[in-house]
C-alpha cells in the first residue's frame, strides 16, 4: 500500500501519520549524556542525531521541550553522544524510559568536561554546545566535537519503531 500526502498547510498533517513515515528512515540510536545539579550524570535515548560539518568538526542532535532533563543540557556547556552498538538495546531502552537515577548498574566514566561516558557504547562523540536553537516541539543542539572514540561493535538501529541491525551490505 502506498500512502501519499501532499499538504501546504501544516495543521493538515496528522502527527501520528508524519512519525509512521519518518520512521522509514532508519537511524542510529544514541544515548545523550551531560551533567545535572550537583555534578548527577543526566542521560537519554535520542536517534535525532547527525553530523553536519567536518572542518569545524560539528554535529546536531534534538531534545523534546517536555524532557525532564531539558534544563541540564541548556546548564551543562558539554554533551556526549554515546552511539549504542546492537548489544545494547537494553542500555538504550534504560535512557528512553522515565526514572530518577538511569546510571544505577551503567558502567560509565567521566569525559571531556566531566560529561558521562557509557563504556557500551559503540563509538562516543565529546561534544562542547556551540549553540541552543528552537525546532517547534524540541531544541536542537550544535556540538563542537572535542574528543571521540570508536570500537568496531555493529551498531543498533531503530527502523519502523524497532530495534533492529545491520544486514548484508550491497
Amino acid at each position: 500500500m502506498s500512502v501519499h500526502a501532499k499538504s501546504f498547510d501544516d495543521t493538515q498533517i496528522d502527527p501520528r501519520a508524519l512519525r509512521d513515515v519518518m520512521g522509514h528512515f532508519a537511524t542510529g540510536v544514541t544515548v545523550v549524556t551531560t551533567v545535572g545539579d550537583d555534578g548527577v550524570p543526566v542521560g537519554l535515548t535520542a536517534n535525532s542525531f547527525a553530523s553536519v560539518s567536518l572542518d569545524p568538526p560539528l554535529v546536531v542532535w534534538s531534545i523534546g521541550l517536555n524532557a525532564p532533563s531539558l534544563g541540564a543540557f541548556r546548564q551543562h556547556p558539554s554533551f556526549a553522544i554515546n552511539i549504542m552498538c546492537e548489544e545494547s538495546k537494553e542500555l538504550a531502552l534504560n535512557f528512553a524510559r522515565p526514572s530518577n537515577n538511569k546510571f544505577a548498574n551503567v558502567s560509565w566514566k567521566p569525559g571531556f568536561d566531566g560529561v558521562p561516558v557509557l563504556d557500551d557504547a559503540a563509538v562516543v562523540i565529546q561534544c562542547s554546545t556551540e549553540m541552543r536553537f528552537p525546532g517547534g516541539d524540541h531544541e536542537m543542539y550544535l556540538g563542537r566535537v572535542m574528543e571521540f572514540h570508536r570500537t568496531d561493535k555493529k551498531p543498533l538501529l531503530f527502523h519502523k519503531g524497532a530495534f533492529t541491525k545491520l544486514g548484508a551490505s550491497i
